[in-house]
């Protein structure tokens, strides 16, 4: 059996539409009007991707969401009536791999669901040679999908490693933000150029010794970043 999609929405009619559309468009989908029933339901079947509201009756989006990744390595789409772009930074630096603001169109949902399981798939890189830099002490693998930093694996959601990907296969070319949006995640929505900054400091976070003096990835002012590590061979 196919595995599911999680949407763990207290709001009814909402929850409805949203599943309705994603059934429409051919897969599974469980609803959970309570965080609680949604992280128990993810211990028996791991969901092939979960929609996460931030506000629910029983438990903050945020314990949740903190929850369902000790459970599984699966996307994770916050919603939230929350516009600022404040809030929506909020949700990437906690690692969501998108981020909806209500009201919105479930066919934008639906397409965004397509496009964050196509880059979870892990299957467009397959063909490359791993990228070792700084004398392998930062190797990036896209056959693997793993990043390892002195050695160790570095866990980055799907999306923080394709931006990370895409920076490295060209060193020292400067992305603009809406490139990076257009290239890592296939598509391109108002306002959301400004999230690549919150999936950057997510990576610094994690391949930096210190991320406010970065090795690999530099801030461009007004324009974007540049991946700036001495690729090796």
């Amino acid at each position: 059996m196919i595995q599911p999609i999680f949407v763990v929405e207290d709001d009814k009619k909402m929850a409805r539409v949203v599943k309705a559309y994603l059934e429409g468009a051919g897969y599974r989908v469980l609803h959970f009007e309570r965080g609680k029933d949604a992280v128990e339901s993810a211990l028996k079947e791991i969901p092939l991707l979960a929609i996460l509201d931030l506000m629910l009756p029983d438990m903050s989006g945020e314990e949740v969401f903190q929850e369902l990744k000790e459970i599984g390595d699966f996307p994770i789409i916050m919603l939230t009536a929350k516009s600022s772009e404040e809030e929506r930074v909020a949700g990437f630096a906690l690692g969501a791999d998108d981020y909806v603001v209500k009201p919105f169109s479930p066919r934008e949902l639906v397409y965004r669901v397509k496009a964050l399981l196509k880059r979870a798939q892990k299957k467009d890189l397959g063909d490359t040679e791993p990228m070792s830099f700084n004398n392998g002490l930062l190797i990036i693998d896209g056959q693997s999908y793993q990043v390892k930093k002195k050695g160790k694996l570095v866990n980055l959601t799907p999306t923080e490693f394709k931006i990370l990907f895409i920076l490295a296969s060209t060193p020292n070319k400067v992305f603009t933000r809406d490139e990076l949006v257009e290239k890592a995640l296939g598509y391109q929505f108002e306002g959301y150029e400004r999230s690549i900054d919150a999936h950057i400091k997510n990576i610094r976070q994690k391949i930096e010794d210190d991320p406010k003096n970065p090795e690999f990835i530099l801030t461009i002012y007004g324009v974007g970043y540049r991946f700036i590590a001495k690729k090796d061979g």
